[in-house]
């Protein structure tokens, strides 16, 4: 017999302000008693919920069942920017695209089968174009090394044939109303997602084919006779095969320890403001949304609904080895972020924030997944390296497929990788982490 305890439960910080304004269309179900399932799957975020849907897909006769620790949308998967980005995006260096033709060609083919599998899902689940909108992203530069990142960036999409444009600073000033940028570069095979609605339309969506119970969180895994028993507060489910979509937290469950780290992104949503003649003048058109061009700048979007905008800015890391901030941190970071938009939006100085929330990515040192069968019929699809709404969808229907014995060159790919890099040992790796976290906000000057 296996036990796998399970050390630390997921906690959140702050109020997300996308799930705040969000609105659920399906009561909240916990677990009770005893359940018997073909399929368990642990997490039901956007690996989860798309590994739930893969499923359906290939066994439509199982029964599939999902825990949740917390509520759909409460988790780190309604805490994101809300970006499903096809192009290269690696957070680990200031630039996005580090790698040749070869590796970018790759990651663009991997992160665009996960956007036409999420897209296939917003049309079947009917999803609105506030909550699934394929309209491209901007990386936006406000400093001459921003630029030149750019313009680096738009030479590495150039040599794969990708489309993209430059924009210059009139050009962004009509769209964001703001001074502050000299250029951007768009790129037209980004979906914005409003993150909370998003996964609270999956999950709708599957609930014809899948048992979903939230409020329940796996306190222990064990396997017994060839068969995983999860246990939760109340209940208990057993089935042949389990996928674990935790993200960071696999570590918790006894794999890849002291391989994954937990970093903590901070954002912050404004109060409501009126999107009539004040709020065009003040930050330009309804919907807008900006990367930064130095990889840990900071990210802004603004949303326009029922007469009604806000701006979410997202900027600041921090690498913890615990699961939760203090209040005190998170004070901290909402004044950096009030600074990062009185500068960007002056005329928006008096519109508060309503909210503000840390969520948590998951990487390794060196960038890639915890994925692939950790025991015998338990499943990983774990740690996202940053962006989190497609590498983890993808991780997610990778998983299914290898569970299911459902062979592709794209899972035979995506399964050839290492293993996570082990990290130092603490607190080396705490120092070590944060001071290179501080160095790239630090050259990332005005981006932030």
């Amino acid at each position: 017999m296996i036990t796998k305890p399970v050390k630390r439960l997921p906690a959140e910080n702050g109020i997300s302000g996308w799930e705040a304004i969000s609105k659920r269309s399906f009561p909240v179900r916990s677990l009770e008693g005893s359940v018997t399932a073909d399929w368990l799957i642990i997490g039901a975020g956007f690996a989860g919920l798309s590994a739930a849907r893969r499923l359906v897909q290939l066994r439509p006769n199982d029964k599939i069942v999902v825990l949740d620790a917390s509520e759909v949308g409460k988790g780190t998967s309604g805490r994101n920017s809300g970006y499903m980005i096809d192009v290269p995006h690696n957070l680990s260096s200031g630039e996005y695209s580090r790698g040749g033709t070869d590796a970018t060609t790759l990651e663009m083919a991997q992160n665009r089968l996960a956007i036409a599998f999420a897209s296939e899902a917003a049309a079947e689940y009917g999803m609105s174009r506030e909550t699934f909108d394929p309209s491209g992203k901007i990386n936006a530069a406000a400093t001459a090394r921003g630029m030149k990142l750019n313009m680096a960036f738009g030479e590495s999409l150039r040599n794969a044939g990708e489309k993209h444009a430059f924009l210059d600073a009139a050009e962004m000033r009509e769209l964001t109303g703001s001074d502050y940028y000299l250029g951007g570069l768009y790129t037209p095979g980004a979906v914005l997602i409003q993150p909370a609605d998003y996964i609270r339309a999956f999950a709708a969506g599957l609930s014809k084919n899948v048992d979903l119970f939230e409020r329940s969180p796996v306190t222990s895994l064990k396997r017994d006779n060839g068969i995983w028993i999860a246990s939760s507060p109340k209940g208990q489910v057993t089935a042949k095969k389990v996928i674990v979509a935790v993200n960071g937290h696999i570590d918790d469950f006894g794999y890849f320890s002291g391989r994954l780290m937990h970093i903590f992104a901070y954002a912050s949503m404004t109060a409501p403001f009126p999107a009539n003649d004040f709020g065009r003048r003040m930050s330009g058109r309804d919907q807008w949304a900006l990367l930064p061009a130095d990889a840990m700048g900071a990210t802004v979007r603004k949303i326009t609904s029922g007469g009604q905008s806000r701006i979410v800015i997202r900027t600041k890391y921090t690498y913890e080895t615990t699961i939760t901030v203090t209040d005190r941190r998170m004070a901290k970071m909402a004044e950096e972020h009030r600074h990062s938009l009185d500068a960007r939006f002056p005329g928006l100085s008096a519109v508060p924030f309503e909210f503000s929330w840390a969520g948590r990515l998951c990487l390794s040192l060196n960038h890639v997944p915890a994925f692939g069968e950790v025991d015998e019929g338990l499943y990983s699809a774990c740690c996202e390296n940053g962006l989190g709404t497609v590498k983890s969808t993808l991780a997610g229907l990778m998983a299914a497929d290898l569970a299911t014995g459902t062979r592709s060159n794209m899972l035979d790919k995506f399964s050839d990788q290492p293993k996570p890099s082990k990290l130092p040992p603490e607190p080396f790796a705490w120092l070590g982490v944060n001071a290179v976290i501080r160095l790239q906000e630090l050259r990332a000057g005005r981006e932030g």
